[in-house]
């Protein structure tokens, strides 16, 4: 019976974890900006998109930004608050 339990507990724990965990922004769909918005806004600071996508529940964004500079960013959909930023 204890085993029963603690493998219970155990993936439960771990199945928690991980919903948790894959998600990097975690805004319901319905209060989402469109990403037409985000391309508009990121066009008006000198970005040239290349391609918008959802990922980890955030808008992820490759293009260069006006420096020329590669970049791939996830955006807060809700906010359009840089979640996570890296240069290629």
């Amino acid at each position: 019976m204890k085993r029963v339990l603690l493998t219970t507990l155990f993936l439960a724990a771990f199945g928690a974890g991980s919903a948790s965990a894959a998600e990097l922004c975690n805004v319901p769909e319905a209060e989402w900006q469109p990403k037409e918005a985000l391309q508009k806004q990121l066009e008006a600071d000198g970005w040239k998109i290349k391609k918008i996508k959802i990922d980890e529940g955030c808008y992820e964004v490759y293009g260069t930004d006006k420096s020329g500079q590669r970049m791939e960013n996830y955006y807060d959909p809700k906010t359009f608050a840089v979640v996570k930023a890296q240069q290629d």
